[in-house]
C-alpha cells in the first residue's frame, strides 16, 4: 500500500523506487502484488510514467488513512519514546500564538515526534476530528456539549476587551459601543458568537461597519479609525506598527476559551497526551 501510495504521488515507478529505496522492478511487483489482491487495475503504464486507474482513483484515499491508522497501532505497541505522527488541527490566532512554543518544546524533548498542522476555523476543525481526519485539534471551546466520543481540556482563556484606536478616549466601553463605528468579529465563527453574546447581555445594538473572521484584519481597521470593535485578548503576535488601545469591559465576565480536542478512543492517545502536557506548561491561562 505505502507503494502504491508513492507511486501516485510521483507518477513513475522509477522515482517511487528512489523514495522508497527500491528498484524499479521492486516497486512493480508490489504493485502487482496489490492488484492481484484487489482484482483490478490500480495503475496504467505508458512508458516512464504511470497513471492511476478510476478503481486507483477511488481507493487511493482510503489507503493513505489506512497506513496512517497501522503507524498509529505501532506507536501504541511501542513504549520506548513517542516515535510517530499527529494530524492536528489549530485555527488562526492559535498557529501564530500557541503552536511556535510548543512545537519548539515537542521539537526538543521528542525528536521522532512529527506534528502536522492543518490550519481552519473551529467549525472546521472539529468536524474533521468528529469524522477522524484529525487526530486533535486546537478550537474554540464549543457551545454545545460534545458527544461522548470527543474529549476537552481547555489551554487558555483570552477576556473580551474593547479595542479603539490609540487617539480615542473612552469613558464608558458600552457607550463608545452603542456611539461609534463597529468593525464586528464575524457571525458565522465560533468567537464571533461570544461577541453577540455580550451585546445582547448589554442591550446594545452597535452600528456595524464592517463585518471580517481575521482578528488580524479588524485590528488593522481599528488602526485606521475605522471604527471600534469587540475581540478576545487574543495571543501575540499582534500586526506591528499599529496604534490602538484596549479596554476593559464592564462585565469582564466574558472570555473566549480555547483548548484541544481530541476522540477518546484515538490510537494516537499517547501522542495527544504529550502535547497537552506540553501545551499545558507552554501557557498560561490569561483572566
Amino acid at each position: 500500500m505505502e507503494t502504491f501510495v508513492a507511486v501516485c504521488d510521483h507518477g513513475s515507478m522509477a522515482e517511487a523506487g528512489r523514495r522508497l529505496n527500491l528498484t524499479a522492478a521492486a516497486v512493480a511487483q508490489r504493485i502487482h502484488a496489490l492488484e492481484e489482491e484487489i482484482g483490478v487495475p490500480l495503475v496504467s503504464r505508458s512508458g516512464h510514467t504511470v497513471k492511476i486507474t478510476e478503481a486507483g482513483r477511488a481507493i487511493l484515499a482510503q489507503t493513505r488513512d489506512l497506513i496512517y491508522k497501522i503507524g498509529g497501532l505501532k506507536a501504541l505497541a511501542t513504549s520506548d519514546g513517542l516515535n510517530g505522527d499527529l494530524r492536528l488541527g489549530a485555527f488562526s490566532t492559535a498557529v501564530t500564538g500557541i503552536l511556535p512554543e510548543v512545537l519548539s518544546v515537542i521539537a526538543r524533548k521528542y525528536p521522532g515526534f512529527n506534528i502536522s498542522i492543518v490550519p481552519g476555523t473551529s467549525a472546521d476543525l472539529y468536524a474533521k476530528v468528529h469524522a477522524d481526519e484529525l487526530d486533535a485539534a486546537i478550537i474554540i471551546q464549543p457551545t454545545f456539549s460534545l458527544p461522548k466520543g470527543l474529549d476537552w481540556k481547555t489551554i487558555r482563556e483570552e477576556r473580551l476587551i474593547l479595542l479603539t484606536s490609540s487617539s480615542m478616549s473612552v469613558k464608558s466601553a458600552n457607550t463608545t459601543l452603542k456611539t461609534q463605528p463597529f468593525v464586528r468579529y464575524g457571525r458565522g465563527t465560533w468567537g464571533g458568537r461570544l461577541i453577540d453574546g455580550y451585546l445582547r447581555k448589554m442591550n446594545i445594538r452597535p452600528h456595524v461597519r464592517f463585518e471580517l473572521s481575521s482578528l488580524d484584519a479588524i485590528a488593522v481597521l481599528v488602526d485606521r479609525g475605522l471604527g471600534v470593535a469587540l475581540v478576545p485578548d487574543w495571543a501575540p503576535p499582534w500586526p506591528e506598527g499599529l496604534s490602538i488601545s484596549k479596554w476593559e469591559l464592564p462585565d469582564r465576565s466574558f472570555y473566549r476559551r480555547m483548548g484541544v480536542i481530541w476522540a477518546v478512543a484515538s490510537l494516537k492517545i499517547r501522542f495527544i497526551r504529550a502535547f497537552l502536557t506540553e501545551a499545558a506548561a507552554s501557557t498560561r491561562m490569561s483572566k
